[in-house]
């Protein structure tokens, strides 16, 4: 095996290694990544009030992000990439035009102004386990 053929290998195995262990971010606390079919949150991912969270599709597979809407505090305002206003409008775009896509290398921000825990996914991989939730702190 030559060596350029060599540290390619060994750089995806890395990448894969890390994807495993939590350790795969490299674009910044206040980021959140989408692999294939995982969202990737920063180790004790805790944004503050006002803060803005940006996910990031690190991926090659397009995305959602979308609130479950009982799964966001009270009185909090629904997100949902597509600017969407339920999660209902969102499936639905997805559904028939692919509505809220973020394709690979895009990103999506939102910035929160209510405390508490959200709760969102992922629409075309939500059955295979792509949904995550964090907490926002004043």
């Amino acid at each position: 095996m030559n060596r350029r053929a060599f540290l390619g290998a060994a750089a995806g195995v890395t990448a894969v290694f890390a994807g495993c262990t939590g350790q795969s971010r490299q674009e910044g606390d206040d980021e959140i990544g989408m692999s294939s079919s995982a969202f990737l949150q920063p180790e004790n991912f805790e944004p503050r009030v006002g803060e803005a969270v940006v996910w990031r599709n690190t991926g090659s597979r397009t995305h959602t992000v979308t609130a479950y809407e009982s799964g966001i505090p009270d009185g909090a305002t629904f997100f949902a990439s597509g600017g969407f206003e339920s999660t209902k409008a969102a499936r639905d775009a997805w559904l028939q035009r692919g509505g809220g896509g973020i394709a690979s290398g895009e990103t999506f921000e939102v910035t929160f102004e209510v405390p508490g825990t959200y709760n969102y996914f992922c629409i075309p991989h939500e059955r295979g386990g792509m949904v995550a939730q964090f907490t926002v702190v004043e």
